[in-house]
């Protein structure tokens, strides 16, 4: 235990991240291909300032940035002089950057393992697949489509004219059955919608 742990009551109590949290951070895709881009333009041009810089210090100028002209340009200028290409440049910068920096959207589900440090995911459309076909199974229903919302999972079954109200609680309980014997840890709400045929 550090000395700031000593001092501070509570300070040495980490804050546990729920199962959830944690494989959904886990299984977030990098954005790796606009943080490279991002890099290497970021990694370049301040390489080639700094080298600008450093041998105008020593005396003897690269001549690789026009510096004169660009510092007499800069000067002549105003922030309402700016043209619509180099606004457009500006937020094409800023968006890379946003975009190099937050991660993607996962494409996998977090299943739930009894092992803290293992993180599994299925896929999602393995997991409206398999709803799906637990769906098909309730008798009297023809067809049916998953759809995989952020707190939702929408169920929607094809069926003829003399299904009952109670076909929809056995597809519901079906498709609950199966999120928890998958062992899904995202707590979503199924939602069961009824389509009769001829309708």
């Amino acid at each position: 235990m550090t000395t700031l742990q000593q001092i501070l009551p509570g300070a040495g109590i980490a804050v546990q991240e729920t199962p959830l949290r944690r494989s959904s951070r886990v299984l977030r895709p990098a954005r790796t291909p606009a943080g490279a881009v991002v890099a290497l333009t970021l990694t370049a041009g301040l390489g080639l300032v700094a080298a600008e810089i450093v041998s105008a210090l020593l005396g003897r100028p690269l001549g690789w940035l026009p510096v004169p002209e660009l510092t007499s340009l800069a000067a002549r200028r105003t922030w309402q002089d700016l043209s619509l290409t180099w606004a457009l440049v500006g937020g094409a910068g800023v968006a890379l950057l946003l975009l190099a920096v937050v991660p993607g959207r996962s494409r996998l589900v977090p299943v739930e393992t009894s092992d803290p440090l293992i993180v599994i995911g299925i896929t999602r459309s393995g997991l409206r697949r398999t709803l799906r076909a637990v769906a098909q199974e309730v008798d009297g229903v023809e067809r049916a489509r998953v759809r995989l919302r952020r707190r939702r999972i929408e169920v929607t079954v094809m069926t003829g004219p003399e299904s009952s109200g109670s076909m929809l609680r056995q597809v519901g309980m079906a498709v609950g059955d199966r999120l928890a014997s998958v062992g899904t840890l995202a707590a979503a709400e199924v939602v069961v919608r009824l389509r009769r045929r001829g309708l």
